[in-house]
């Protein structure tokens, strides 16, 4: 069984906190993941109907069977059971009582908000990441690693990529969005994902998908929040500064597993990459979510942002910490040259000079030039970040 580098971080808060909420795309390991740390613990599935009645008709009763500690899985099936949980925390006063799992970010986040404020943690476990499953010296292909993608099953079943998320996104449309969103026509939902998985590592326009489907603006906007909430994409916003200089204000768009999002573009082989028109974006896309998984790894926060003016002038991921700025440039090629500095040297110039700037790129060696440190894309999670 596969090591989760999230594990130390959990196993912490549960002795910080009366509540540990792990949440995360369908399929991303979070139920192996909680049976694994906690082990002592019942175990309760709630997507099990008798379970789920249980819960629902007599909360008191079904707590009481779960004794001095459980793992509820899939919470947001019995959003009610969240208060009885906070009136039984706060009267046994001690960390550890409860792990909650759930996939539906919109919904449990909204629960959580409202019972458990001050009183659990919450990780975001996303599919694996790199260092996961690959070393950093492997000889892998860029071109493998993105089609494969990372759901756990792929790799712990040694599935077919493209059989396995058809029938996620089967799964996904039907038992997720299809109640959530009252969809009534899937093959222009189905399109708009295909659209999406078009546009990944580039900036979101609305209006333009709109079109392209036939919906209005509203409906877009609003299926674009339910992705992200249901982490099948991640909005990257644009960072802004006191600077005299036009700036793109529209958010980028990049799916979380570039497997899936290949999958979308009609990607059946690693060899369909090599000469993909967006080959470079899906790289964008896989360092962009290596990058969100080792900050959520490390329990912090997923602020990342991008920097893009009407120029041409642009940075692929910023991050800001204690007036501290990280400016990271990402590009598929394998050979550095100067001009990929382009962006970040605009950024050092017209800000403060108290940054530090990294190229991550498709190679091999990491390595200092320009001032600038260089970075193999397999060597991501040594980058603090």
């Amino acid at each position: 069984m596969i090591q989760r580098k999230i594990s130390k971080k959990v196993l912490s808060y549960a002795k910080q906190y009366p509540v540990v909420t792990i949440t995360g795309p369908r399929q991303s390991g979070k139920t192996t993941l909680s049976r694994m740390l906690f082990p002592h613990m019942k175990y309760f599935n709630l997507e099990n109907i008798s379970e789920r009645e249980f819960a629902k008709n007599d909360p008191r009763g079904f707590l009481k069977t779960c004794g001095n500690g459980a793992v509820l899985d899939e919470i947001q099936r019995v959003p009610e059971l969240l208060s009885y949980i906070q009136t039984l925390t706060d009267e046994r006063n001690k960390s550890g009582q409860f792990i909650l799992t759930g996939s539906q970010s919109f919904e449990l986040m909204s629960s959580l908000s409202q019972s458990l404020a001050g009183r659990t943690a919450i990780v975001h476990l996303l599919p694996f990441s790199f260092d996961e499953i690959y070393k950093s010296s492997s000889k892998i292909a860029i071109e493998d690693v993105i089609y494969k993608g990372f759901y756990p099953r792929i790799h712990s079943k040694k599935l077919n990529p493209t059989e396995a998320y058809s029938f996620y996104v089967s799964t996904y449309v039907e038992k997720d969005l299809r109640s959530i969103l009252n969809v009534k026509d899937l093959s222009q939902f189905e399109a708009f994902l295909k659209l999406c998985a078009g546009r990944t590592g580039q900036i979101l326009n609305l209006s333009s998908i709109a079109s392209d489907i036939g919906a209005n603006h509203n409906t877009v906007k609003r299926w674009i929040s339910i992705l992200e909430a249901s982490y099948i994409v991640k909005l990257s916003q644009p960072f802004y500064k006191n600077i005299n200089k036009r700036l793109i204000k529209a958010p980028k768009l990049y799916f979380i597993d570039t497997g899936l999002c290949a999958f979308l573009l009609g990607i059946s082989s690693p060899s369909h990459i090599t000469s993909h028109p967006l080959k470079g974006p899906l790289f964008e896309t896989l360092v962009f979510s290596e990058i969100l998984k080792s900050r959520y790894n490390a329990g912090r926060t997923d602020s990342l942002y991008f920097y893009r003016d009407n120029n041409g002038n642009e940075v692929d991921v910023i991050l800001e910490l204690g007036g501290e700025i990280t400016c990271i440039e990402i590009k598929i090629t394998e050979t550095v040259s100067s001009g990929l500095f382009k962006g970040l040297k605009f950024f050092r110039k017209h800000y403060s000079e108290k940054n530090s700037l990294h190229l991550i790129y498709g190679g091999d060696e990491d390595y200092q030039r320009e001032n600038i440190f260089i970075h193999s894309w397999k060597n991501i999670p040594k980058i603090s970040l």
